[in-house]
């Protein structure tokens, strides 16, 4: 019998590559915290991995990911503070950045949100052609904190970065392409099996070659994320704690214009 929340991530091995799914379907892979937790024990399982040398990571069904979902974000079942709650979920998310092999991101339908900035952080990023990607954070009332800013920064310069993360809209396929987001294009129906292509071609590459190229990938970029990282919690947790936050809350639920005061 599996544990509770085994199957919201599937993990598949066939020798040196590994597939992770992000399973949760019926809700477009809405990142829930049982989702999230099963997430951080496959990553975590796949670092203690021998001999792997490729990952790809997917969604079933229509979306790779619609993001974190909406009904859990503020919500805490523990008695911790903000800070304390987005700092423990970043000591995970750091095992995409420590992760021993290349990690391609298989993206279709939505990704968004945490979601996004996850595949982000990724080394290789491939998209069905109707994908569309956004950080709508702001339209919630907070700021996304994942570390995919930055990376946005790196890949596309201040303007895209600002732009997403300012207004929430939705980027394209064929525009993120334009902006090195994602790497190639193909057909919804190839896109697992292009994958696939793609990891196990970096699978049967030298394995020491790959892993210094990735470490010099790693030195010109991820020390900038990691800092940016423990930014976001700081002003992830100011925002939670914030007037203004409060006043989205009480506005949206008691169907009303918003007042915002600045702090």
């Amino acid at each position: 019998m599996s544990a509770p929340g085994e199957d919201l991530v599937r993990l598949e091995v066939d020798g040196p590559v590994a597939v992770m799914t992000n399973n949760r379907p019926e809700k477009h892979n809405a990142m829930s915290d049982e989702l999230d937790t099963r997430l951080w024990e496959v990553l975590a399982e796949l670092h203690r991995l021998p001999g792997l040398r490729a990952v790809v990571w997917r969604g079933e069904g229509a979306s790779f990911s619609s993001g974190r979902d909406t009904r859990q974000i503020g919500v805490r079942t523990e008695d911790i503070s903000d800070l304390e709650f987005i700092e423990r979920g970043h000591r995970a998310t750091q095992l995409f950045l420590t992760m021993p092999c290349p990690i391609v991101c298989a993206l279709k339908g939505w990704v968004i949100g945490a979601a996004f900035e996850r595949a982000l952080l990724c080394d290789l990023r491939i998209a069905a052609r109707d994908t569309r990607m956004r950080l709508p954070e702001v339209l919630h009332g907070v700021i996304p904190d994942s570390g995919g800013v930055a990376r946005l920064f790196q890949m596309a310069g201040h303007g895209l970065a600002a732009d997403l993360a300012l207004t929430g809209r939705v980027l394209e396929a064929e525009e993120a392409l334009g902006h090195g987001i994602v790497s190639r294009l193909v057909d919804a129906d190839a896109l697992d099996a292009a994958a696939l292509e793609i990891a196990h071609a970096i699978a049967a590459a030298p394995t020491f070659t790959v892993k210094m190229a990735r470490r010099t990938l790693s030195s010109l970029a991820t020390a900038e994320v990691q800092r940016s990282i423990a930014e976001e919690a700081i002003a992830q947790s100011m925002v939670l704690a914030s007037a203004d936050y409060a006043e989205r809350k009480a506005s949206r639920s008691g169907g009303r214009e918003a007042h915002y005061r600045g702090r």
